[in-house]
């Protein structure tokens, strides 16, 4: 039995084992990946951290104001708050483990992205998650009280369920150790959730192949609460082709910079849908570049970038520089073409303002849960301060909670092991794959950007569909990672499905084209900016 089982070595997961190591030394915590400990959405944000820093021109009354809007007056306005008011100091932290972000002589570089109405964006280049994920790799490997176990999938949380309990508690995980190609417990008197959003439900995603919602299946099985799920953001501006396979992220800061969005004809679109044009919040640009491909009949439209010098480009985007001229884009000269992606998921499992979800003893962490800081729309570049503010939060209070009454370690050692067929190193199994792309062709057609009530209905159909194929295989099989995955996305797709036709309203990332948006900026509870 360990103390603390953290799922998911992202900046939110390492923050949290960072700051419990630090705090307590004496505190058994393992870390569990699904691939390499590098291998998740963190170290593919390329934009950086807001922070409210130049007070002489910004302010916290601005940003949280800023993140209001964007989020379409859906916002929590006290967590919107403390988390804006927290960010210097967890920004601080970060700087003192070894982050580094660029700076203008003595001053920090700060950039602007869509949403904001100041410079605020703290980053290294283009490449702000690379550089952080290998500090916090760094730090969290110094520890001797922390174990890392790479590839290492999660199955299902243990809970009352497998105890014939009542105490509504989470007790550790079931997990796949691909290595021993075996399904394992780990007991733990505490489980925390930091195990990123579900991007590959679509066809089309920024994030890697392991956001695949393994956090959230899970805590869906559990019954544990889950709340804003159908608020799905997707970036609007990806590379059209896919770079070794992956979608490959033009970060807002571009746009930022000065790059311009155009439709076939060469025309600026944005200014036409939003006075704000190519820095209107993400939601508003996804759109209109959505809409503007489905008018012309083509497959993306065109990011000029040819207001950014050749060496504005080389030192502030290198890696976007590189990555184009490599496929024959030759920057600034020649345009991008970009494509909408699914991005972040702003909904997940519910927590209070510790992290805490409605099952004693888990914590969520990061993009699989939902704090209220987000709304219906996340202002670009929050996630990485949510995930430092309340991995901070969550760390304290699982301090806390440890001093607490826990159950006898007689009950811990009665947990049962994993019952079933067991685990199976063979991820061909027939079918998988081609449901897998039938649930991402079902989600991205029906319940992407633009959503209608008959296509949720025939979206429905097909996900229960293939949700019956998928037990079928889990009850005859051996469980893979594959499988694992799949059983997962399908969990997400059908509650996301059902919870989209609830709601009967547009707002933020949210878009039925059989209803109405009924708020206005005026209706927002705005604070007063001094």
């Amino acid at each position: 039995m360990i103390d603390i089982l953290v799922i998911g070595t992202g900046i939110s997961g390492l923050t949290y084992a960072i700051k419990i190591a630090e705090k307590n030394p004496k505190i058994k915590l393992t870390l569990i990946s699904k691939r390499d400990i590098n291998e998740g959405n963190t170290q593919y944000a390329q934009g950086g951290i807001a922070v409210v820093n130049n007070f002489k021109k910004d302010s916290v009354e601005k940003h949280v104001n800023d993140t209001i809007a964007a989020g379409d007056g859906a916002c929590n306005i006290e967590v919107v708050r403390f988390v804006i008011e927290e960010g210097n100091r967890r920004l601080n932290e970060l700087i003192k483990w070894g982050a580094e972000f660029d700076k203008n002589k003595d001053q920090f570089d700060l950039l602007i992205e869509g949403g904001h109405t100041e410079k605020r964006i703290f980053h290294n280049k283009d490449q702000t998650g690379k550089q952080i994920q290998k500090v916090l790799n760094d730090k969290v490997k110094s520890f001797p009280n922390i174990t890392i176990l790479e590839n290492h999938t999660l199955v299902d949380l243990i809970t009352d369920h497998h105890l014939k309990e009542n105490k509504k508690r989470c007790y550790g995980a079931y997990v796949i150790s691909q290595e021993k190609e075996k399904i394992i417990k780990i007991v733990s008197k505490i489980t925390v959730l930091s195990s990123g959003g579900a991007g590959n439900i679509y066809s089309q995603t920024t994030n890697p192949s392991v956001s695949t919602g393994d956090g959230l299946g899970a805590a869906s099985r559990a019954k544990v609460l889950i709340d804003y799920l159908p608020y799905v953001q997707f970036h609007p501006t990806t590379l059209r082709d896919k770079i070794d396979d992956k979608v490959f992220l033009i970060t807002e800061a571009v746009r930022g910079a000065g790059a311009k969005l155009r439709d076939f004809n060469g025309q600026r679109f944005m200014l036409k849908i939003d006075p704000r044009g190519e820095l209107a919040s993400r939601d508003i640009v996804a759109r209109g570049i959505q809409k503007q491909i489905q008018k012309s009949n083509q497959r993306f439209v065109w990011l000029d970038g040819s207001e950014i010098s050749k060496e504005k480009w080389k030192s502030k985007f290198p890696n976007i520089y590189n990555t184009c001229k490599s496929i024959g884009i030759n920057l600034p000269k020649d345009h991008i073409p970009v494509v909408p992606a699914a991005h972040y998921f702003c909904g997940g499992i519910k927590v209070n303002e510790h992290s805490e979800t409605s099952l004693k003893g888990l914590y969520a962490i990061g993009e699989c849960s939902y704090t209220g800081l987000h709304g219906a729309n996340r202002l670009a570049s929050n996630s990485l301060l949510e995930a430092l503010v309340f991995s901070h939060r969550a760390a304290m209070d699982g301090i806390r909670s440890l001093k607490r009454t826990m159950p006898y370690r007689n009950f811990y050692n009665s947990i049962p092991e994993w019952k079933g067929e067991g685990y199976s190193n063979n991820n061909i199994i027939e079918n998988i794959k081609s449901l897998r792309l039938d649930l991402q062709e079902t989600m991205t057609n029906l319940v992407g950007i633009f959503k209608t009530v008959k296509g949720l209905k025939k979206a429905e159909r097909k996900i229960n569909d293939i949700y019956k194929k998928v037990n079928r295989i889990y009850s005859n099989n051996k469980l893979t990672n594959d499988l694992c995955e799949l059983r997962n996305m399908v969990s997400i797709a059908y509650l996301m499905i059902k919870k989209s036709q609830e709601i009967k309203e547009n707002r933020g990332v949210f878009f039925n084209y059989n209803y109405v948006k009924k708020l206005h900026l005026s209706d927002y509870n705005f604070q007063k900016c001094s």
